[in-house]
């Protein structure tokens, strides 16, 4: 059981770092980015597809990262430019449309079959108890951890971090007071964009290899950003991280191994019931 929780570090990890990166998101643009995996596995393909093409894998890799940066600004430019003052569900839809999009358009260009991804960081990292730990889990964890402990010093101590929370606060106060928020937006979008293309790329090794699985993986991440309520990044990391290690061990078990995918739908229910709770009671007195 020891050996699948820590084995299930590593998609923790990168639940982890998607799920902090939503919660940014939410917090600073006002937008559930449901394409946010995706965005991280178009680049993973693209980086594959140089790979076969014999380009050098580190090139290949930064090719296929900054065409996820790349994808993830359009996007907020879209929104930025043509839904500035739009609800967040109005925004969060365009981020579904967005991960359609990617899907369909991974078939076409690369194919349905699953891909063969080079590991980033072969090998193994240490043992714990005689159960090994991959250095692909020790560099997801250090990421996931780096990643909210960057974004909380960023934005509690320096004069970008204090524009974005004015941003999120009062945009249209921050834009009188000449704040650029428009760029400040699209900027958002390009580090997580940034971000989640790097875990993608370290993680894909790893995983079901197909679009679906890899853009999916958005799906445990909202889980864990739920729990801090998309606005703890703590809780957001220690989500993530929980959620990789409960799949991880659900999967040494038969009988459970076909219910662990649906371990973070069932968190996602329980977590909305859970938050609506007090308008429910409410409601019945």
């Amino acid at each position: 059981m020891l050996q699948g929780a820590l084995a299930g570090l590593a998609a923790g990890g990168v639940y982890a770092v998607v799920a902090v990166c939503l919660t940014l998101m939410a917090q600073l643009v006002k937008v559930i980015n449901f394409s946010q995996a995706a965005i991280g596995m178009f680049g993973a393909f693209i980086a594959v597809t140089f790979a076969d093409a014999h380009v050098p894998q580190w090139l290949a890799v930064m090719l296929g990262i900054l065409c996820g940066v790349v994808l993830s600004g359009v996007i907020g430019w879209i929104i930025a430019t043509w839904l500035p003052e739009a609800s967040i569900s109005a925004r969060s839809a365009v981020t579904v449309a967005s991960l359609l999009l990617l899907i369909s358009m991974s078939y076409i260009l690369f194919g349905t079959k699953p891909k063969t991804f080079r590991a980033v960081f072969p090998g193994p990292a240490f043992e714990v108890g005689g159960v090994v730990v991959s250095q692909v889990t020790v560099v997801m964890v250090v990421l996931a951890v780096a990643v909210a402990i960057a974004a909380k010093i960023v934005l509690s101590k320096t004069g970008v971090g204090m524009s974005l929370r004015a941003i999120a606060d009062r945009p249209v106060a921050a834009e009188l007071m000449g704040v650029p928020v428009k760029p400040f937006a699209i900027g958002v979008w390009l580090v997580t964009g940034l971000i989640v293309a790097v875990a993608i790329a370290i993680v894909a090794p790893t995983q079901t290899s197909d679009a679906a699985s890899l853009s999916l993986l958005v799906i445990p991440a909202s889980a864990a950003a739920l729990l801090g309520g998309f606005r703890r990044l703590d809780l957001a990391v220690i989500g993530g991280l929980a959620l990789g290690m409960i799949q991880g061990a659900t999967a040494q078990f038969p009988e459970l191994s076909l219910v662990r995918d649906w371990i973070p739908l069932v968190l996602i229910v329980v977590f909305l019931l859970w938050n609506q709770r007090k308008e429910v009671w409410d409601a019945a007195r």
